[in-house]
């Protein structure tokens, strides 16, 4: 396995996350990545006006995400942030039916370049993620991920995460939103909390 790098997506990183968006036509038919923020004017119009919206965002520090470098090259990234910044979840009308996770963060998705894949880029970006939560305060983190346990599921659509990736990260299952989709959440300490153990 290669060693990778965590940067977080920033307009100096932007270049970076976007090449990789551009590589793979904007990212899910041109999202680059704002299906979890609130609706722009780009939405179901354009992927240039998606990633418009996208490099404002990022720009003014409303974005967050934490990408993997192998070299000099984005590999892949995990999406967080708080659940303001990031309001529109999948099965929604089932996690509002269900006792409500007081979160202060929210991830939200993944992306893995496809000659990547398999290659534990979507751990380590998970990992970077949570060291940025951690950095930032800390905080009750809720996630989304897909039960594939027994079930064969390519990669490439597993956006929310793996929940095995994310029960070895001590995520507990708070309740299923959906056939194999659950709420998971936990309780991450700061960052000065955890060095002064």
């Amino acid at each position: 396995m290669s060693a990778f790098a965590i940067r977080l997506l920033s307009p100096d990183t932007w270049p970076a996350f976007a090449a990789l968006a551009e590589a793979h036509n904007g990212v899910w038919g041109g999202c680059w990545c704002m299906g979890f923020h609130a609706k722009g004017p780009g939405w179901g119009v354009s992927a240039g006006m998606n990633r418009d919206e996208k490099k404002a965002l990022v720009s003014e520090g409303r974005a967050h995400a934490a990408l993997v470098f192998e070299d000099a090259a984005c590999v892949g990234w995990c999406q967080y942030g708080p659940p303001a910044e990031l309001p529109r979840i999948k099965n929604r009308r089932a996690y509002l039916a269900g006792d409500p996770v007081p979160a202060d963060w929210r991830i939200t998705c993944f992306f893995v370049g496809r000659t990547h894949r398999g290659r534990g880029v979507a751990s380590a970006a998970l990992d970077g993620a949570l060291d940025a939560i951690a950095e930032a305060g800390g905080g009750q983190v809720e996630a989304f991920p897909e039960d594939t346990d027994g079930r064969k599921v390519s990669g490439a659509f597993l956006f929310n995460g793996a929940l095995g990736m994310f029960e070895a990260r001590g995520f507990a299952r708070i309740r299923p939103l959906g056939k194999h989709k659950w709420l998971v959440a936990r309780t991450l300490a700061p960052a000065r909390a955890r060095a002064a153990r």
